[in-house]
């Protein structure tokens, strides 16, 4: 099991998550069809279940929607987040008022499931790469709004997160070299690199993409904290890797472009420190967890 707290930050961003997600599913008139059907005296009890295998994570989020319904709900997690879960899987027991519990349902598993389809694909990766010095990341292709949930989830699959925005660290992309090369007057990645180090007092990392071996040497020179190899096949990153070791061993490597489970561990295994995968998070599949109705009572 991969432990990772939900903390501060996250318990902040989710709880403007689950009020737009209620806001939108119950509007002004709330659960139409728990209150026209359901008596509200009865009580329930329900079993979050997995129904496929995988790895957990959201379970805080899920409790705190019936936080928000019902402070009378009673979630109890029988298995914590960043653990592997098998079909059949008693993740957690639900208890309280039913109307409650119906109109919570859904939002709850909408956090869950997605969450623990974003956790269960980096475990795929991180399994992958196994034996290996590579580490696995994720990217900025987050959902809106959703990107400390999202990185959370990372965290729990076994992954690490980068930089969680343009505001914590630098990494110049094409575009920017290319309007570098053009207005600063100088053709030089090693020199973009000294500036940004410059504009930010060496405060925060540096990084910078390149495509071509010629530009990996000049990016070396420029002494970038972490440069990432675009969408190069194993033999530039095999020589890359040699470069960087003869040139200046201090410098992380990071593939990234077309990883794939099918080619992750031959990347892993030519000697790149890190793997960054924007599929992690934008083209993760919702795990299947359910809830099973276990008992209904009328409130004495």
């Amino acid at each position: 099991m991969t432990v990772t707290t939900f903390e501060y930050l996250e318990i902040s961003e989710a709880s403007k998550l689950i009020d737009l997600a209620l806001a939108e599913d119950l509007s002004k008139p709330g659960d139409l069809t728990s209150l026209a059907l359901i008596d509200e005296r009865s009580q329930g009890q329900v079993e979050v279940v997995a129904r496929q295998p995988g790895v957990l994570a959201g379970t805080a989020v899920s409790e705190m929607v019936f936080e928000r319904l019902d402070s009378n709900v009673e979630w109890v997690t029988e298995i914590h987040d960043g653990s592997r879960l098998q079909p059949g899987d008693v993740v957690a027991r639900v208890l309280g008022s039913v109307r409650s519990l119906l109109t919570g349902e859904r939002t709850a598993l909408n956090f869950l499931t997605h969450l623990s389809g974003v956790a269960s694909l980096t475990r795929k990766f991180v399994d992958a790469v196994s034996g290996t010095n590579a580490t696995i990341l994720d990217t900025r292709k987050t959902l809106p709004g959703w990107r400390i949930l999202q990185k959370y989830a990372v965290r729990c699959g076994g992954g690490t997160n980068h930089r969680m925005g343009l505001f914590d660290g630098i990494l110049i992309k094409d575009n920017h070299l290319a309007d570098w090369f053009e207005n600063s007057k100088q053709n030089s990645i090693a020199a973009a690199i000294r500036q940004s180090r410059k504009s930010t007092d060496n405060i925060v990392p540096v990084e910078v993409e390149v495509d071509t071996l010629a530009q990996l040497r000049d990016a070396l020179n420029g002494e970038s904290d972490v440069v990432l190899l675009d969408n190069m096949d194993i033999g530039e990153l095999q020589q890359a890797v040699q470069m960087r070791d003869e040139e200046s061993p201090g410098v992380q490597l990071e593939a990234s472009g077309s990883i794939q489970l099918e080619n992750v561990n031959e990347i892993a295994r030519s000697g790149v420190d890190r793997i960054s995968i924007g599929a992690l998070t934008h083209s993760a599949v919702a795990l299947d967890l359910a809830f099973d109705w276990k008992q209904t009572r009328e409130a004495r």
